[in-house]
């Protein structure tokens, strides 16, 4: 997540157990066509003390930012992200495998990315926030129509 935009980069999944490897290959997946970030803030998880990790972080050259131990609100936009994720896609729907889990997960980022509004951007969506475009025109209210967004989990109103 773009701290500043509240934008979804990309989520890495790995099946299986996590080792060194497998972390770099997740990171490496969730950044995939974004540009690589100029700073990484980590909580004190073991696997970021790796040294295959800490390796491929010095080559990309990324400085890391280590959160506060034991302190959820030294990293308040990903405990709220990671909060929305658990209420909003996976408790109302069910995936069946890796493929299908991926799927859903880059749906909600896209989801969350251009239709969700934020309170903290002045109800911008994070797209509007990393864009310098001129916000869209305010829709007219007496006319407009549902569109279905994520499979049908979240219906929006847009203007006919």
């Amino acid at each position: 997540m773009d701290q500043f935009t509240r934008r979804i980069i990309g989520f890495g999944l790995q099946a299986g157990a996590v080792d060194g490897l497998a972390l770099c290959r997740t990171f490496n997946q969730a950044i995939a066509g974004q540009g690589l970030p100029v700073r990484l803030s980590l909580d004190h998880d073991p696997l970021f003390g790796l040294k295959r990790w800490r390796a491929n972080l010095r080559v990309l050259e990324i400085q890391t930012i280590c959160t506060v131990p034991y302190v959820p609100v030294s990293h308040p936009f990903f405990e709220r992200l990671i909060g929305t994720i658990r209420r909003e896609p996976w408790d109302r729907c069910l995936f069946w495998n890796f493929h299908d889990l991926e799927q859903k997960l880059v749906t909600f980022r896209c989801y969350c990315n251009r239709s969700r509004v934020h309170q903290g951007l002045a109800g911008d969506t994070p797209e509007e926030m990393a864009s310098a475009a001129a916000p869209p025109q305010r829709a007219s209210l007496q006319n407009y129509t549902w569109q279905s967004r994520c499979n049908g989990l979240f219906v929006l109103p847009i203007a006919a």
